[in-house]
């Protein structure tokens, strides 16, 4: 019994320890995988917590630049805003300025009329005591007067006269100065009409063209050429029209320039004679004349010179004035009306007692500035002015041509003599022409127009201005280019001009090869 006792108390004891170990051992493996699951826990936990964390930043991110977007559209309408307030401030400042500005011009002028107000007060408080002073002189007078003696009435009344009779010595001399003023009127009168009857200038307004005779009605023929080609080359080589009709032994020259179409008239007429008509001997004679017209304007200017009696003139200028007969202004020859001129002012010179050669000197070279060949952008004065400086003419003579001008003065008697020399002339009757004087102008405009490219070598208006024949440089432009350089031409002129009609732009490209053989 107590070995079983024994026994069983073994047993239970050796099944306690057993149970012990087995409970330390499985607490151990439960408490090792707790402290596994805690440590996967942690884990899991931190890597939450780290994506927590990142995308709180990135929200954070976001909510910062959603704000800062917000913050700066904020600022920008604020500013926009603010701009708009400092605008209108401004314009309220200029109100303001231009208001102070006004109110300070009010009251300056407010003052001035006070100013004024005042001196007139003080202008009429002194009438006013000079009304008073005088009618206290007036009654002092009557109270005297009616104490007058005889004697002292009768000087009185002869102190009174005394002042009528002055009065009316003083009407007399003023009748007697009109009187006088009208007969030296009706003697300036006489004096002009003198000048006209002794100034013998031919006055004679020029056209637009010229007429040459021809032997026979077989010659027409003989100038048109074959193929039209002897009327083609005089037309481009004198800028002149050749106009041939049924008018019976004559052919017709048209221009404006009367320079070309007296070249073109000389040409013809020597081509006639000699009777051989080719583009070489067109060429030859169209050279030919216009050397001998150079000579003739040379002694055309001698020749008026000498007839006015005006010496030491230098030769240019002698030929500048020979070029006066070619020129025509109001469709009048420049050269004739500068020959009257001169004449009447030498006639006013003499009768006036001044220098009679000085006189015609200035009158023949007052227009001596449309001889020149300057642009457009100067003007026939300014021209003349430089041309009489250019040879030492006097200052009485460059006086009288700058008088031209719309707002100058004379300053020498014989710039006057001369300016109402050149009235007279220009008011007679019939002595302008507008309509010529536009054309010719029109005319002239046109070819300068063209003249104005690179790639033209001449151009000459023709058909009364309807059309304008360009002759181009070959070496600079192709016949392709040559339709170019004729829409610029046409577009420069719609765009610079104001033409009735249609103007035909005409441009010719024309090359030649010669060559001699030995």
């Amino acid at each position: 019994m107590i070995v079983t006792v024994v026994s069983a108390i073994i047993a239970v004891v050796v099944g306690f320890l057993i149970g012990q170990f087995t409970y330390k051992q499985v607490s151990e493996k439960k408490l090792d995988a707790a402290h596994k699951s805690a440590k996967d826990i942690l884990s899991d936990a931190e890597k939450q917590a780290e994506n927590a964390l990142k995308e709180a930043n990135l929200e954070a991110k976001e909510k910062g630049n959603a704000y800062r977007l917000q913050v700066e559209k904020e600022l920008k309408k604020r500013r926009l805003e603010v701009q708009k307030q400092e605008d209108r401030l401004l314009k309220r400042e200029e109100t303001l300025d231009r208001k102070d500005s006004a109110f300070e011009k009010r009251d300056n002028s407010l003052e001035r009329q006070e100013e004024k107000l005042e001196k007139e007060k003080q202008e009429l408080t002194k009438k006013q005591q000079k009304a008073d002073s005088l009618i206290e002189k007036r009654q002092q007078e009557v109270a005297r007067v009616s104490n007058l003696t005889k004697e002292e009435a009768r000087t009185m009344v002869i102190d009174e006269t005394k002042q009528e009779l002055a009065d009316t010595r003083a009407q007399m001399i003023k009748e007697s100065y009109d009187s006088a003023k009208e007969a030296s009127a009706k003697d300036a009168k006489n004096l002009i009409v003198e000048a006209l009857q002794q100034s013998s200038a031919d006055i004679v307004s020029e056209t637009t063209v010229s007429v040459v005779t021809l032997p026979n009605d077989d010659m027409k023929g003989r100038i048109i050429g074959r193929e039209g080609r002897n009327i083609r080359t005089f037309e481009s080589l004198t800028g002149i029209d050749l106009i041939i009709d049924d008018t019976p032994n004559a052919v017709v020259l048209s221009g404006f320039n009367p320079v070309r179409r007296e070249v073109a008239k000389m040409a013809l007429e020597k081509l006639i004679k000699d009777g051989r008509i080719h583009p070489a001997r067109i060429e030859e004679m169209v050279d030919k004349s216009k050397k001998e017209l150079e000579a003739q304007i040379q002694e055309t200017g001698e020749n008026v010179v000498f007839d006015l009696g005006i010496h030491s003139m230098n030769p240019d200028l002698i030929k500048l004035i020979g070029q006066l007969k070619y020129k025509i202004s109001y469709g009048q020859n420049v050269l004739s009306r500068s020959i009257q001129v001169a004449k009447l002012a030498g006639v006013f010179a003499a009768e006036l007692g001044e220098d009679v050669t000085l006189a015609k000197r200035a009158g023949l070279l007052r227009e001596i500035g449309l001889s020149s060949n300057s642009g457009t952008d100067v003007s026939y004065i300014d021209a003349g002015v430089d041309i009489a400086k250019k040879y030492g003419e006097s200052p009485e003579v460059i006086d009288a041509i700058q008088l031209g001008g719309p707002e100058s003065e004379p300053h020498y008697m014989i710039s006057e003599l001369v300016d109402v020399a050149n009235k007279i002339s220009m008011a007679r009757p019939g002595a302008k022409s507008d309509s010529l004087e536009s054309f010719v102008h029109r005319l002239d405009k046109l070819e300068k127009i063209s003249n104005s490219f690179d790639e033209v070598s001449k151009s000459y208006a023709v058909q009364a201005g309807r059309e304008i024949r360009v002759i181009a440089k070959p070496e600079k432009i192709s016949d392709t280019q040559a339709i170019v350089l004729a829409r610029d031409i046409k577009d420069k002129i719609e765009k610079e001009m104001n033409h009735p009609g249609h103007v035909k732009v005409d441009v010719i490209r024309e090359v030649r090869s010669v060559e001699y053989a030995k």
